[in-house]
């Protein structure tokens, strides 16, 4: 390239700009996948990429079966075995996907208060009182403010990468992790709405005396967030009496389609095309999906934290993403969260499956 076809005053911004485009002529999307390239295999950097994912190895305050810290890492090496032809979004991913790396002093922290709240747990689990235990109330208040901590991280990794005019996703870890990146497009938009996958509702104000629990996340972002307008959840079939009062007493802010009346409503005759465009019809222009692996069917990711019978197919989820694009609404950003690690790496390869579908549907056009 001849410097001389450029006005002098643009010379100095060239390399920069440069930096921004992605040189795909020596990469082959039907060929296997590079592994020393980034996500899926693509060449793209953080500053060329149009969507980064933040990874947040964090499950801290999951109560049942461990592992979805580490899924982040996993799915990064499962996702090099997904081709990236997509005939719904064809040309998507050229507008480039960048996951930065794992933050290991996160991950660490992470281990260390895990070893703790397992501890916290157990002493509770025996029917002991937290206040008549000054170790037990010490491992509490760490592991809230440890927590909250991971809170603020996280929106101040999505919030640089939103003024510098990137889509962001968050890849977790538990649904917890969620929260920073809700955090930082509330400060960005005035109004949108979330749609939550989940077997739970996570709108508990505490669980476990834990105040930043994956069982509290939407019930954080409610009580917090007043730009978030409407909270729709699809298939949840495991909640508490206290979450089944603040959806009734929520004045229709949030709307829950509970997975017994969804099957019901399908047994007796309605399409899930109709439910879906009922669905579509109440959410704002813009909208959040948050995505917790735990709202699939167990088959699809058995070593998820929480697992519970029934719960959606992937196309069926599929399907309606499509169809919130196709009214016209904008998909802000997303999270995906809760996916285990397995031995022989399946949900790791469901879990990349999925990632690739929600930034296909973030990067494609209208």
């Amino acid at each position: 390239m001849c410097n001389d076809s450029y006005p002098d005053f643009l010379l100095p911004c060239i390399p920069n700009f440069l930096k921004m485009i992605a040189d795909l002529s020596r990469f082959d999307p039907n060929g296997v996948s590079v592994a020393n390239n980034n996500l899926f295999g693509l060449p793209y950097t953080e500053d060329n990429a149009e969507l980064i994912i933040i990874p947040v190895p964090w499950e801290v305050t999951v109560s049942f079966k461990h592992g979805t810290a580490r899924a982040p890492e996993q799915i990064l090496k499962a996702s090099l075995q997904v081709d990236l032809f997509d005939s719904q979004f064809q040309n998507s991913w050229k507008k480039g996907v960048f996951m930065k790396q794992v933050d290991k002093k996160t991950l660490l922290k992470n281990d260390i208060l895990r070893k703790e709240n397992e501890l916290y747990l157990n002493f509770i689990n025996s029917g002991e009182k937290v206040e008549t235990n000054k170790f037990m109330s010490k491992t509490l208040k760490e592991v809230n403010e440890g927590t909250g901590q991971m809170n603020e991280w996280v929106h101040t990794q999505c919030l640089e990468q939103l003024n510098k005019g990137k889509k962001v996703g968050v890849l977790g870890g538990d649904h917890s992790t969620a929260f920073g990146l809700i955090k930082a497009l509330a400060e960005k938009h005035d109004n949108f709405g979330i749609l939550q996958i989940d077997a739970h509702c996570d709108l508990r104000k505490s669980y476990e005396g834990l105040d930043h629990s994956h069982g509290s996340i939407m019930y954080n972002v409610l009580s917090q967030f007043p730009q978030v307008s409407k909270l729709i959840q699809l298939g949840i079939r495991d909640y508490c009496e206290a979450e089944w009062n603040y959806v009734c007493e929520s004045d229709f802010r949030v709307v829950t389609y509970f997975e017994k009346e969804l099957k019901e409503r399908q047994f007796e005759g309605q399409t899930w095309s109709q439910i879906a465009d009922e669905i579509i019809n109440q959410l704002p222009e813009k909208v959040y999906i948050s995505y917790d692996v735990d709202g699939l069917d167990p088959k699809l990711c058995p070593h998820t934290g929480t697992p519970v019978p029934g719960g959606f197919d992937l196309e069926q989820l599929n399907y309606l993403f499509r169809k919130i694009r196709n009214s016209g609404r904008t998909i802000i950003g997303f999270d995906l969260s809760e996916t285990g690690v397995s031995i022989d790496g399946w949900d790791e390869n469901v879990g990349a499956r999925i990632l690739f579908k929600l930034c296909n549907l973030m990067l494609c056009d209208k």
